[in-house]
């Protein structure tokens, strides 16, 4: 935790912050693309949020209050970036959530960055059914394998909440998946 602090007053210092900086996204860059790319599904569309995610870390880091560890606050910012660019999309398109979603998952096979095969767009089109809540825990514990105390820390829920919400999601997976 001490060099957490450490190098966040580096990173708030102007003579250390390129520096400092360019640490953090060497860190940070890749499991937050993945994390936002699990919640966007389209790579375009991750590269966007991962973007405007580290411009609002550099913006408001010197509000960072240490209440949880770092990689939380950016992972939180990640989350809602990436809700709220869900959202924007849906509505610029005049489409439901479920129904942008529906499309992305569609759009999938054509995205020369994805690697899944047909077992895994099954996989998608059963998670894309949740609710949303249970979708990004889902998607942080089986994609990202996060701990539970990590995803509560993220989410601002009880690991109990969450392990209720993990199984409830992988039980209607299953069915899905049996279903179809």
């Amino acid at each position: 935790m001490q060099e957490e602090q450490a190098f966040i007053q580096q990173l708030l210092d102007p003579k250390t912050q390129n520096k400092a900086f360019e640490l953090l996204l060497k860190e940070y860059q890749r499991p937050l693309y993945h994390h936002i790319r699990n919640i966007v599904l389209n790579h375009d569309d991750a590269d966007d949020v991962l973007q405007n995610t580290f411009i609002k870390v550099f913006r408001y880091l010197k509000d960072f209050k240490g209440d949880s560890k770092l990689f939380s606050w950016m992972y939180r910012i990640a989350t809602n970036e990436a809700l709220t660019f869900l959202s924007q999309k849906a509505k610029k398109n005049n489409l439901s959530s479920q129904e942008l979603q529906e499309k992305t998952i569609e759009n999938l096979q054509a995205d020369t960055y994805f690697e899944g095969d047909e077992i895994q767009l099954k996989l998608y089109k059963a998670i894309a059914l949740l609710p949303e809540k249970q979708q990004l825990i889902f998607k942080m514990k089986y994609f990202e394998d996060l701990k539970y105390e990590e995803i509560s820390e993220i989410l601002g829920t009880s690991v109990g909440g969450l392990k209720a919400s993990y199984h409830h999601a992988t039980k209607k997976i299953e069915a899905f998946v049996t279903e179809n």
